[in-house]
């Protein structure tokens, strides 16, 4: 049986995981690329190999665990160093979407297949997917709500949000737009409209097999 493979993304602090996790609460699969990009860089894997050998072990923590944040500073700040663990990371992450979907449709499930990335349209993985969520915020609402939440500063948090693509560029892409400007139920609100879509999109698939 097929699943609909939906892409969920957009900028950084742009409130995916509260559109993901309404979708997940729904029955769809979430699959989120920083929580899997995150154990691949674990201790003695082959990324955490690759990152320390590249960045040297002045970005570990005492137990050996990678500082985000210490990696962070350096690939927002040079996007060489950044581009340099894209290419690491972004195929190892898509390897691990393909294995999960293949279990899944292995077990004789259907459904939504939903995948929360950042990344996915600088990723070059547009085409892997059925539909495309996007999520957005004015850059404003993005970088108060990433100096809130990480605790960076506001030079740190327009940096990190500035070496992403532009909101008007993954706009193009969309299949479906979410605005999180607003308050939270008026993004779940949306999220629903968006999930009653979905459910079509699925029939639709199905009924091409």
């Amino acid at each position: 049986m097929p699943f609909l493979k939906v892409a969920l993304t957009g900028g950084i602090a742009c409130g995916k995981s509260v559109v993901g996790e309404y979708l997940r609460k729904k029955g769809c699969y979430l699959h989120q690329a920083d929580a899997v990009a995150h154990r691949l860089m674990a201790p003695g894997k082959k990324a955490w190999k690759a990152i320390v050998h590249h960045f040297g072990p002045a970005i570990l923590n005492p137990d050996g665990t990678i500082n985000r944040r210490k990696l962070g500073e350096i690939v927002f700040t040079s996007p060489k160093e950044r581009e340099f663990l894209n290419q690491l990371l972004h195929p190892l992450v898509l390897k691990k979407k393909e294995e999960t979907l293949r279990r899944l449709e292995r077990s004789g499930r259907s459904g939504i297949f939903i995948s929360e990335a950042a990344l996915t349209i600088e990723a070059g993985f547009v085409s892997f997917f059925d539909k495309i969520i996007v999520v957005y915020c004015p850059e404003e609402i993005q970088i108060e709500r990433l100096m809130s939440r990480s605790g960076l500063s506001r030079e740190e948090a327009e940096k990190r949000v500035r070496a992403q693509l532009p909101v008007e560029e993954k706009l193009k892409y969309a299949d479906y737009v979410i605005d999180t400007s607003g308050t939270i139920e008026e993004t779940l609100a949306q999220t629903e409209k968006v999930y009653q879509s979905l459910l079509k999109d699925l029939e639709a698939k199905k009924k091409q097999i």
